[in-house]
């Protein structure tokens, strides 16, 4: 089996069946809760587990996948006969799990280019599934890092977090931008911008953010389907998913030419950090 191995890492949020169909392989990162470090592909640290744990006030803390796990799926790609590996992962702003990724790659038997995605979840998710797909096709590694960084800058990213703390306590958002939020007793709506989580706006009820969140995604698809037609739409919850559905529906009802929307529970990692409550949507162009 000549050709390209794509691989990503578990907070793509990409679902088992996703990620198997398009031939895949995701990293797990680790989830920590009070001191026990577990990959997220266990069944024992699921979304809804840590966000259990989040709401009894366990602590939830998380780390990077090691270089030597990255080595040995490498090297278990080249066994299959790949020529080459395509590696991408989240933001390096967010998450040393490009650069395990790339100390691994530095050994392995077969090259591997390891791309940064500047950005998280399914907008990562949906770029990786279009390397994927160009690999199968019999693109080289260059043509599939290209279509994933391509895709992946193309995304838009929008989501609603019930609190700043969790972001806050992890590193992830700057403390000046967390404390604005909870001086002003606000809900806050973020976006993913070069690489970094960054406060989009800040909406005084979580009812005015909910129907905040549904005008930024109507917007982002409209601008995206105008510039580059074929255009995908994810909607992201943790643990509640019935809000998430909720949503669907409404953009649904608003975009007359979306068909379908991917309801993606965020992986256990990204879920550690923005807590529960946490709603997102991601708009993804396809690009021609």
């Amino acid at each position: 089996m000549a050709g390209v191995a794509v691989v990503t890492d578990s907070t793509a949020s990409l679902s088992r069946t996703a990620a198997t169909q398009a031939g895949v392989v995701v990293i797990p990162l680790q989830v920590v809760i009070d001191g026990v470090s577990r990959p997220e592909a266990d069944d024992a640290v699921t979304p809804a587990v840590v966000a259990r744990a989040l709401r009894a006030g366990k602590r939830v803390t998380t780390s990077r996948p090691s270089a030597e796990a990255f080595a040995a799926a490498y090297e278990d790609l080249a066994e299959a006969g790949f020529d080459a590996v395509v590696s991408a992962h989240l933001s390096l702003a967010m998450s040393g799990t490009f650069s395990a990724a790339a100390i691994a790659a530095e050994s392995s038997s077969i090259p591997v280019t390891v791309v940064d995605t500047r950005t998280l979840a399914m907008a990562t998710g949906f770029a990786v599934l279009s390397g994927a797909a160009v690999a199968e096709s019999g693109a080289v590694a260059a043509e599939v890092a290209g279509v994933i960084e391509a895709r992946a800058a193309a995304a838009t990213t929008y989501f609603y977090v019930e609190s700043l703390d969790h972001l806050r306590r992890g590193g992830r958002i700057g403390p000046a931008a967390a404390l604005l939020g909870s001086a002003l007793s606000v809900k806050p709506l973020l976006t993913v911008s070069s690489g970094v989580i960054r406060p989009q706006e800040r909406v005084r009820t979580a009812s005015k953010a909910l129907a905040r969140l549904e005008e930024l995604g109507v917007s982002a698809y409209l601008r995206a389907r105008d510039s580059d037609g074929e255009v995908q739409m994810a909607v992201h919850h943790l643990d509640d998913v019935e809000a998430a559905e909720r949503l669907v529906e409404r953009l649904l009802s608003r975009l007359d030419d979306l068909t379908d929307v991917t309801v993606a529970e965020v992986s256990a990692v990204l879920g550690a950090h923005v807590g529960p409550g946490t709603l997102g949507i991601v708009v993804s162009p396809q690009l021609r």
